[in-house]
């Protein structure tokens, strides 16, 4: 079956350290598209602002706010949307930290905060040395986004960076000790993959386990192309730390575009056929 779909780009805003990854695995993912006889054209987030674009088949690594308001204007109007925008922003940080605990996945305590803060000394704190202050919206931007604090003076600082940023929200994170994994899938296609991120233990762990809660974040916050972090602690334990909307696959490309494209087909081919 033969049709047109619209590749969308990330913004390179929103691919810190990334941007060349990002681009890459959107371009094999279309490349292999048209091996299966599929036309496709590749637009920026600006040609979805702009409306510039009229197909209604759409693949997106959108990420930033603005845009992803337009495509989830555009979703609900009929077309087709992969990954969903709604499924990006339940991958926003205040969304995904409610989220995924309050539906049984295992995830470190997280506490969102509005900025600025009336009182600083008034803020939670965490029985631990360390803690995570993390933007609350979009993936990190700029490196201090995702921040490990050693005190509440670092903590205070962050939190007066983001203000002088116009961020509005951020999540204080407790820090988990383990070893971390970096994964990454594609829904319905067998596709699966993780290695870890820093090694530091190498704790045995049930690695059913790990897929089937990977998938079920997955299918909590709608995703069909996504990877993230998870900890695995001393004893074994298993924590989700973060889902990503369509990463960069950067260490599988290959392999995860072919995935991918044929994810993308399917499930293009059952809306127009529906």
């Amino acid at each position: 079956m033969s049709f047109k779909l619209a590749g969308i780009s990330r913004q390179a805003d929103y691919s810190p350290n990334h941007v060349e990854n990002d681009s890459l695995i959107i371009r094999a993912t279309a490349e292999e598209l048209k091996k299966l006889g599929i036309e496709v054209s590749i637009y920026g987030e600006r040609e979805v602002l702009n409306s510039s674009f009229n197909e209604q088949l759409i693949f997106s690594m959108v990420q930033g706010p603005e845009a992803i308001e337009k495509l989830l204007e555009i979703e609900n109007d009929g077309a087709f949307v992969i990954n969903s925008p709604k499924s990006v922003i339940n991958c926003y940080r205040t969304n995904m930290v409610t989220l995924l605990p309050k539906n049984g996945i295992p995830f470190p305590r997280s506490i969102i905060i509005k900025i600025p803060c009336e009182n600083e000394t008034k803020l939670p704190t965490f029985n631990s040395s360390k803690f995570w202050v993390k933007r609350g919206d979009v993936h990190a931007i700029h490196r201090e986004d995702v921040t490990l604090v050693y005190s509440e003076a670092e903590r205070n600082n962050v939190i007066k960076e983001f203000c002088r940023r116009g961020i509005k929200k951020a999540i204080l994170q407790e820090h988990l000790e383990g070893d971390v994994i970096k994964f990454y899938a594609v829904k319905n296609s067998g596709f699966f993959n993780w290695y870890y991120l820093n090694g530091k233990y190498h704790t045995d762990f049930d690695n059913k386990l790990l897929r089937d809660l990977i998938s079920k974040s997955a299918e909590i916050l709608g995703l069909s192309i996504y990877g993230g972090d998870a900890i695995i602690s001393p004893g074994g334990n298993i924590s989700i730390i973060d889902m990503n909307d369509w990463p960069s696959f950067a260490p599988v490309r290959d392999e995860a575009s072919k995935h991918i494209a044929k994810l993308i087909y399917n499930m293009a081919e059952e809306y127009v056929n529906k």
